[in-house]
C-alpha cells in the first residue's frame, strides 16, 4: 500500500501542483483547502503524513499539527511557513513536527523532503514490529529451553546431553521412542537453542496427510497444478526457510514422498508441485518416528538411502516406565499448570501412578493428570481418580480414547494383555485376539514385543 498523505492548504492552485507531484512520485494523496477542512480529513481518515500550511483562514498550520498529534495513528507533519514565521516551526518541530519547508520552494525539493520523512517513519515502524517479533521469539524460547524439560533420571540426561551438544549443529537429527515420550518438545529445545534460533519452527505429521496432500503440503505448489489449486501456496520448508523443521512420524511417509525427501536432503533443493523453478532448502531437519526404521528397511517400506541421511544424530527417548523417578517431578510440573501442588495428591494416589507402566508415557500422565483435576474439583485428587491398572483394557473403549493413545499403542496392550493372560502360551493368546498364530507373530514383530521361544503348530 502506498503512504497516504494530506496536504493542508487554502490555496486551492497549489493544493492541486502539489497533489500531482506527489502522486506522480508515487504516494496516495488527498487535499484539504483551508484548516477546517484538515482538521475534518484527520478526525475522518488516516495518514502517514500532513503537509500543512502555517497560514489559513480558520484553523492554522499550528491547529493542524496539534490534531495531527492527538490521532492514534500519529501522523508526521511537514510544515509550509513564510519566512518571517521560521520561529513558529522550529518550535513545533521542537514538539514533534518532522520538518518544515519555505514558501516559494520548487514541488521537486518538497518530494524530496517527504521521502525522506516517510523513509524515517516506515524504518521506525520495522524496527518496533521487529523489535515485537524478537520479543515474543525470546517468550517462544524461553518456553522451549533445555532447562524447562523434566526429567531427573540418568537416561533423561543423557538424551539432554546429547540434544544440548548437537543442538550448537546443522547437523540432522532423528530422535527415536514411543508415542508421548516427548520428542517434539525436544525438537523446539533443539531448534531454540541452536543458532536458527530466532528463524521459524515448523512441525509437520507426517502421517496425518494422505499422499496426494503430502507432497504439496511438504513443497508447496503453484495454481493450477492440480483440481482445486486456485491459488499458488508456499509448502512448510518455504515456511521454515531459515529455520528448522520438524518431521514427526517419519516412518508414516509414503515411498514417493521419501524420494522427494530424500533430494531435498542430498541437494538442498525442491520444486513445487506443478512448478519448474528450483528452490533453495535452507532448513535444518529434525525427525521423530516410533517406528523400527532399520526393520522397515527389511521390509522394503523404508529407503536406506534416506535413513541415513536422517540419522546423523540419533537420540533415543526412553519410555516412561523406563525412568520411573521422572513420574513425580512430572505430575508436579502439570499440577502446576493447574495451579496445584503435589501436597494435594494423596500417597495412595502417588503410589498407584509409580506403579503404572504408562504405556501412552508422558502424553497419557497429562491426560491423567488433568481428568483427575476435573474429577476432584477444590478437594484432595485420591486413588480413585486414576482409573488405571490391569484391568484398564476390558473397559469403555472411549476412556483407552481419553488417554491419549494412538491405535497401534492400543493394539500393542491388547497383545501384551493377551500375552498375560495365556500365560505367554501364543496359540491362546491368538485365540483370545481372535487371529491366527501366525498373524499374532507378525503383530509382535511389528510391536516390538519379544516373541520367546517357538511352539509346536496345533493339530488340525
Amino acid at each position: 500500500m502506498p503512504d497516504r498523505i494530506l496536504i493542508a492548504e487554502d490555496n486551492k492552485n497549489l493544493c492541486k501542483i502539489l497533489q500531482s507531484a506527489l502522486t506522480d512520485a508515487g504516494y496516495d494523496v488527498s487535499i484539504a483547502v483551508g484548516g477546517d477542512a484538515a482538521i475534518h480529513e484527520l478526525k475522518s481518515h488516516t495518514y502517514d503524513l500532513v503537509v500543512s500550511d502555517m497560514r489559513m483562514p480558520g484553523a492554522s498550520g499550528a491547529v493542524v499539527f496539534q490534531e495531527a498529534r492527538a490521532q492514534s495513528y500519529l501522523p508526521d507533519v511537514i510544515l509550509i511557513t513564510a519566512f518571517g514565521d521560521t520561529r513558529e516551526a522550529v518550535r513545533l518541530m521542537r514538539e514533534g513536527a518532522a520538518d518544515y519547508i519555505l514558501k516559494d520552494f520548487d514541488p521537486e525539493e518538497l518530494v524530496a523532503r517527504v521521502r525522506q520523512v516517510l523513509e524515517r517513519r516506515n524504518l521506525k515502524q520495522e524496527s518496533t514490529v521487529l523489535k515485537v517479533r524478537i520479543e515474543s521469539l525470546k517468550d517462544q524460547i524461553s518456553l522451549h529451553r533445555f532447562e524447562t524439560i523434566v526429567g531427573r533420571s540418568r537416561a533423561m540426561q543423557e538424551s539432554l546431553s546429547l540434544a544440548e551438544r548437537v543442538a550448537r549443529t546443522d547437523a540432522n537429527v532423528l530422535l527415536l521412542g514411543e508415542s508421548g515420550t516427548g520428542k517434539e518438545v525436544f525438537a523446539q529445545a533443539i531448534h531454540a537453542a541452536s543458532k536458527r534460533a530466532d528463524e521459524p519452527f515448523v512441525p509437520v505429521n507426517c502421517g496425518a496427510l494422505p499422499e496426494t496432500l503430502l507432497e504439496s503440503e511438504l513443497f508447496g505448489h503453484e495454481r493450477g497444478a492440480f483440481t482445486g489449486a486456485v491459488r499458488q501456496k508456499p509448502g512448510r520448508f518455504e515456511d521454515a526457510d531459515g529455520g528448522s523443521i520438524f518431521l514427526d512420524e517419519i516412518g508414516e511417509l509414503p515411498q514417493s514422498i521419501q524420494v522427494k525427501l530424500l533430494r531435498v536432503l542430498q541437494e538442498r533443493t525442491y520444486v513445487r508441485v506443478g512448478g519448474e523453478e528450483m528452490r533453495r532448502a535452507d532448513v535444518r531437519v529434525i525427525a521423530a518416528t516410533n517406528r523400527n526404521l532399520e526393520e522397515m528397511i527389511h521390509q522394503g517400506r523404508f529407503r536406506e538411502d534416506l535413513y541415513y541421511r536422517l540419522n546423523v544424530f540419533p537420540i533415543r527417548l526412553v519410555p516412561l516406565r523406563e525412568r520411573r523417578e521422572d513420574i513425580v517431578p512430572l505430575i508436579e510440573h502439570f499440577l502446576k499448570q493447574q495451579g496445584r501442588s503435589v501436597e494435594e495428591v494423596s500417597p495412595d494416589a502417588l503410589d498407584h501412578l509409580r506403579a503404572y507402566d504408562f504405556p501412552g508415557n508422558i502424553r497419557e500422565l497429562q491426560n491423567l493428570i488433568e481428568r483427575a483435576g476435573i474429577l476432584a474439583g477444590e478437594g484432595r485428587i485420591e486413588r480413585i481418580h486414576f482409573p488405571i491398572g490391569k484391568s484398564r483394557l476390558t473397559g469403555d473403549p472411549a476412556e483407552l480414547l481419553g488417554l491419549g493413545l494412538s491405535l497401534d499403542q492400543i493394539e500393542k496392550r491388547l497383545i501384551k494383555e493377551a500375552l498375560e493372560r495365556a500365560q505367554g502360551n501364543k496359540t491362546k493368546a491368538a485365540g483370545l485376539l481372535g487371529i491366527s498364530r501366525r498373524a499374532l507373530y507378525s503383530r509382535m514383530e511389528s510391536h516390538g514385543i519379544p516373541i520367546g521361544g517357538s511352539e509346536p503348530e496345533p493339530a488340525d
